[in-house]
Parts: structure tokens; sequence; C-alpha cells
């Protein structure tokens, strides 16, 4: 029996390679926009929200203040962080857990990069719902407030970013590697 389920989670996760996530500005406007992501991991549930939970395993290192994933963290508990760790004791307060529901969902607040100094409200949820012996896994990011711009350039550039993130993150949950 357990041959038959590697042999099956093996032809999902190859699956889940070869079809693309879906990813779009799924709204827009002067105040605010949201994104969304979509794609199924091989993984249950469970494996899904436990491999987003290990940020810094597939986390671009590209995209965080320290040039190194290993020193994010994501503690999904009350109060908990996505947060960075920098040299002297310095940190950078990514995002905060306002709900964790292990295998199910997890809502995170705040602005990412740019977004942090912005003032604006950022509401991310990602959710995960079995399908067979895989995860379709989706993500929404809505962010709200004032830009200078009316968040005409902003929308591209964190799609951007998060796109290739929750790529990695599909790959990792999927393969063990990013």
């Amino acid at each position: 029996m357990t041959a038959i389920r590697s042999t099956i989670l093996a032809f999902a996760a190859l699956l889940a390679l070869c079809l693309p996530a879906s990813a779009k500005v799924a709204s827009h406007s002067a105040t605010g926009f949201t994104l969304t992501f979509a794609a199924e991991v091989a993984a249950d549930p469970k494996a899904a929200f436990d491999a987003f939970v290990r940020i810094g395993e597939w986390w671009d290192a590209a995209h965080s203040y320290s040039g190194d994933a290993k020193n994010l963290s994501l503690e999904p508990k009350p109060g908990g962080c996505w947060c960075e760790t920098l040299p002297d004791g310095g940190f950078v307060g990514h995002m905060s857990v306002a709900q964790s529901l292990p295998g199910k969902s997890l809502l995170l607040k705040g602005g990412l990069g740019p977004l942090a100094f912005m003032g604006v409200e950022g509401a991310m949820r990602v959710s995960f719902e079995a399908k067979g012996a895989a995860t379709l896994v989706k993500m929404t990011y809505a962010v709200g407030g004032r830009d200078v711009k009316d968040f005409k350039e902003l929308p591209t550039l964190v799609d951007g970013v998060l796109g290739a993130g929750f790529k990695r993150y599909t790959n990792y949950a999927s393969t063990g590697k990013p």
C-alpha cells in the first residue's frame, strides 16, 4: 500500500511541476489592489501548510533584507510573525499572523517590501484544499490605502515578487526543493 501511495505522490509531484501556477492582478484601483495565486502541490493539506510555514527554506534570498532566506521565519501562533533577523540584533517584521488553521488556512496581516513604509494595510490568505493525493493552494494578497501614484506601478511589481515566491513554494511543497 505504501509503494502505491509513494508512486501516486511521485506522479502528482511531476504533474504539479508541469502545471503552471495561476497568478494575476485580480483587481486594481487608485486605493488598492488584490493579487491571486493558485496551484496544486504534491502533498496533503497538512504537509502543504507545514511547507509554507518553513518560509526560510523556499523564499528567494534576493527578496530579503539580509540577503539570506535562512534568516526568515514564520510562526503560526497567536501574535506570530513572518520575521527576518538582521545583523547586530536587528529584525524586520514582514507580516503578523492573524489566524492559523493548520492544514486549512493561514491569514497574515501587513505590508510586504516597500508597502511596509507606505502606511497601507495588507491581508494575505493562504488556503489548502485536498484534491485527491494533491492539495490546491490558493494565496490572495489584498492591499488598500493611499499611494501617491494611485497604485499604478505597485500591483505589477508585487505580483512579480509574490508570483516568483509562490512558484518557489509550490516547487518546495511538491519536491522539497524551491
